[in-house]
């Protein structure tokens, strides 16, 4: 009989607290491996939707606000930028581009982009990589939309179908609903490839579309603050006015923002004059200037120090089931000190006891350790897909293979040394005292 079929016959004939030892290593090795792969993926997810942009102006409270509000559509920034301000910053220094946006319309919760019809061709949500259709084609004229994946597969939404923005965010279900831009129809005329950004869930129109539909907004609310009379009187001539973009005025043009990319060398991202563009934009105070891939290091710095907390509890609840197996298997030893003296009497030493107790406490952690990765591939599939749905970011669904190895090797050795003290006490198992008959 080898050595290894003593452990394992050990093992069954106790078999259900070494199924529930097991389950223990494993829920920890699975908690731990879905924190540090989730750390690792959002990270990456937050540094994606970035893409080529050098540098993002607004009118937020603060850079990191005008990031998230602009590139990650968080929430719709509350203060627009004049169409005088644009054209400043636009012919204040030789960009490679200026892509101005606005923001605070939505589709049944998913934000709505309004930008120049270029923006779908120009920026780029990974660096290196641009949008690309799954199907249709790009914006060509107003009161066209283009829809992200995610957004189309939440709203079913295909090539020719007609819908209608909503001002504000309204969300199915709730109380609070935005007023409907029935009057002017979008045809959905492309679909989106995923990228794995917060863009997926989002949709996309043309600059002037959205400011048709709020100058004739802004249009009825000045005639309806007009005396009755008057009122009356111009009612007939403004029931069926409709502006079109010839006659959009500079307070018909506002933006909510305005990404920027310096000029480049081919091959490269970066650029020398960001930071003298960035100190010379910041001397306005009437904007806010942000470099959206500085701010998502802020922030991902602010978030881990809050996820090492996390992080901790993990190797917290990794220890204890440790400590689960220390104690199953010193109990289990107590009540084998019989067995132990009779393996003695047949020729087994005191060092290959030892082994034995060793070997069986690292057997349960491998075994726990083991499940525990098989837990956590399904662990951070279903974050993954939760995280997509909710917060818009695709977020990788496998386990990191480092973060695996490390704890996987972290867990078998803290059951090895939790096997320790029970392999310990076999060692010094005196055969005689054990091998009295038993009243």
């Amino acid at each position: 009989m080898t050595d290894m079929t003593i452990v394992l016959r050990s093992l069954r004939a106790r078999s259900l607290a070494s199924v529930v030892t097991v389950a223990m290593v494993a829920v920890a090795v699975a908690l731990l491996l879905v924190l540090l792969s989730m750390r690792a993926a959002a990270s990456e997810a937050f540094r994606r939707g970035t893409g080529n942009v050098h540098l993002l102006v607004s009118a937020d409270a603060s850079p990191l606000v005008a990031v998230l509000n602009g590139m990650f559509y968080a929430n719709a920034p509350a203060n627009p930028l004049s169409a005088a301000k644009v054209k400043e910053i636009a012919e204040g220094f030789p960009w490679q581009w200026t892509l101005p946006t606005q923001l605070g319309d939505s589709f049944r919760g998913s934000p709505v982009v309004a930008a120049p019809k270029k923006f779908l061709t120009t920026f780029e949500p990974i660096v290196g990589q641009g949008f690309s259709l799954a199907q249709g084609r790009h914006l060509e004229n107003d009161f066209e939309v283009v829809v992200g994946s995610e957004a189309a597969r939440t709203h079913g939404l295909r090539v020719g179908a007609k819908i209608a923005m909503t001002h504000g965010v309204s969300v199915a279900g709730s109380e609070h609903v935005g007023h409907e831009h029935t009057d002017h129809p979008y045809a959905v005329v492309g679909v989106l490839n995923p990228t794995g950004s917060a863009h997926d869930r989002a949709l996309f129109t043309t600059l002037e579309s959205s400011w048709i539909i709020h100058a004739e907004e802004r249009r009825e609310r000045e005639h309806e603050s007009e005396p009755e009379a008057e009122s009356h009187a111009h009612e007939h001539d403004h029931a069926h006015d409709h502006i079109d973009a010839a006659d959009l005025t500079d307070a018909d043009r506002l933006v909510t923002g305005i990404l920027l990319r310096l000029p480049t060398r081919p091959g490269s991202d970066a650029s020398a004059s960001i930071a003298a563009q960035f100190d010379r934009l910041r001397r306005d105070t009437s904007i806010t200037v942000a470099q959206p891939a500085q701010q998502i290091g802020r922030l991902m710095a602010i978030v881990g120090d809050i996820d090492w907390l996390f992080v901790a509890m993990g190797v917290v609840v990794l220890v204890s089931s440790a400590i689960s197996i220390l104690l199953a298997t010193a109990s289990s030893m107590e009540l084998r000190r019989r067995q132990v003296a009779i393996l003695r009497v047949l020729g087994a030493s005191a060092w290959r006891v030892f082994v034995l107790g060793l070997t069986e406490s690292t057997l349960i952690g491998l075994a726990g350790a083991v499940l525990g990765c098989a837990i956590a591939v399904v662990g951070c599939f279903a974050a993954s897909a939760l995280l997509a749905q909710r917060v818009g970011l695709t977020f990788g669904t496998g386990v990191d293979p480092r973060s695996a190895a490390m704890v996987v090797i972290g867990a078998v050795a803290l059951s090895a040394l939790a096997g320790v003290i029970p392999a310990a006490k076999a060692y010094r198992t005196t055969v005689a005292s054990h091998l009295r008959p038993i009243a």
